[in-house]
Parts: C-alpha cells; structure tokens; sequence
C-alpha cells in the first residue's frame, strides 16, 4: 500500500489486527524481507511494515537521510493511523532507526525487537569503508555493491535462493543507497540509551552474524535492564531470510 503524507509518499503493509508490531526493513532492502514473518504474526497482532524513505515505494528524504529523519518517518506513519504505542522492531539498519525512536518517543513504546544490530558509531575504519562503498555505488552500480556485500550478509552456508531474493530485494536505486550509506556512517553511538530502555526488550542475532556478532549483542542485552538474546544457529546477518521459520518463533516472543 501506499499513502501520501504532506509531500511525500509512505510505501507501507498492514496485516491483522490487535496491539501492533511495527517492524522496520535492514540496509539496502524494502519491507518485502518481512513479508513472511508478518503474515505469521498477524493471527494475535497487528503486523506494520513499512518502507524508509529512497528503498521500496517511499519517497526519498528532502534533506540528508539520518536514522532520526527514518524514525520520524514511522512516526508520522503511526500518527496518520491513529496508533499511540507499538512493539518496534528493526532489523540491522532498522535497528538503529528503533533505537532512534527509543530516543525520541520511550512513552510510545510497548517493546522492542533488536536483529542483528548494534548500538554503537561507526568507527574510523567503518566510516572510511562507507565511503568507498559510495564511490562503488557511484561508479559501477547498486548489484555490484551487494554482491562484495554478500559474504558478509549471509552465513557461509546460505543457499541459493536465498542469495537470489537478497539480490532482488537490493535492487534498490543508487540514490537511496548512497543516502543510506551516509546516514549509516553518521549516526550517533546508542550506547549509553541502552541502560535506560524501560520496556521489554528482545535481541535476535544469528549466530554466523559476521557485522553485528553474538557477542556484541550479548553485550547489548547485559545492558539492557528488561532484557532476552535468542541466537539462530547457522543464520548469518539477515537471519530472517536464512532461518525464517526460526527467527518468526523467536520474534513471536516480543
């Protein structure tokens, strides 16, 4: 679905009905990654996955992209429905924009779901590999971004086809890539939010997850007072898509 909010459009899904789980998309896919999950979550909740803006239907930002402007974004989403309070879940990239939510609106917050994510900045060496990744962009293309991607996204053992739909759901324009990148290398370090989260909090990481490691987010959930770490074994960093049946079991605990 789409819908126009001020001067811009919102592409967006809504499944079900109940208390709602809104469940923000990793970097550089679309709301299509959640497809499966929330139509099995949608019997006992309402299900909301939307679009950030420049991936999928949604309009790219008028300024610079920043995990607040994406927050904001499903803010106004929810606003526009009516919804006061909702579970907030995000997956990598979408992870940073729940904890940026966090930040803004705690009072709005039933919960939160945090996949294979992390609360810190960038550091010097990652920020300096984001701009090599937009020179990519720039000079060969979006497929040739994700496909160096690849390793580092799924576990050594993904299959094929999970290989061909993160391909497709990449496919995203190079626009909306670069302004991701940029906002990916300046967002703020979350840390120090974590101790301060007071709604209950569940952390998913696949257990090959070579970006945002068991470890790091075993640190995270010691962090957090209210707080679970479900492992998916053999699922690198978009376990949704390489263990979907697993990862829906856990999500459903949120």
């Amino acid at each position: 679905m789409q819908l126009r909010l001020g001067n811009r459009i919102v592409g967006y899904d809504w499944f079900g009905s109940g208390k709602t789980l809104v469940l923000v998309h990793a970097f550089p896919f679309d709301r299509r990654m959640w497809r499966d999950q929330a139509l099995g979550l949608s019997t006992d909740r309402r299900v909301l996955t939307i679009d950030l803006p420049g991936f999928g239907e949604s309009s790219p930002c008028d300024g610079p992209a920043s995990m607040e402007v994406f927050a904001d974004h499903v803010i106004a989403l929810l606003d526009h429905l009516g919804i006061e309070k909702a579970t907030v879940g995000g997956m990598s990239m979408g992870g940073y924009v729940a904890l940026a939510f966090a930040a803004k609106c705690p009072n709005r917050l039933e919960g939160l779901a945090l996949c294979d994510t992390r609360a810190a900045a960038d550091s010097a060496e990652t920020k300096a590999a984001r701009a090599g990744a937009i020179n990519l962009v720039k000079e060969q293309g979006v497929p040739e971004y994700l496909e160096r991607q690849l390793p580092k996204l799924l576990s050594p053992g993904a299959s094929l086809e999970v290989r061909a739909e993160v391909r497709r759901l990449g496919n995203q324009s190079p626009e909306g890539v670069i302004a991701g990148l940029q906002a990916l290398r300046d967002r703020p370090d979350r840390t120090k939010l974590l101790a301060t989260l007071a709604c209950p909090t569940l952390l998913i990481v696949g257990q090959e997850d070579a970006i945002s490691s068991p470890e790091e987010m075993a640190s995270m959930a010691a962090a957090i007072p209210s707080s679970r770490l479900i492992r998916i074994p053999g699922a690198g960093h978009l376990a949704n898509l390489e263990c979907p049946e697993a990862f829906a079991e856990a999500l459903a605990t949120v």
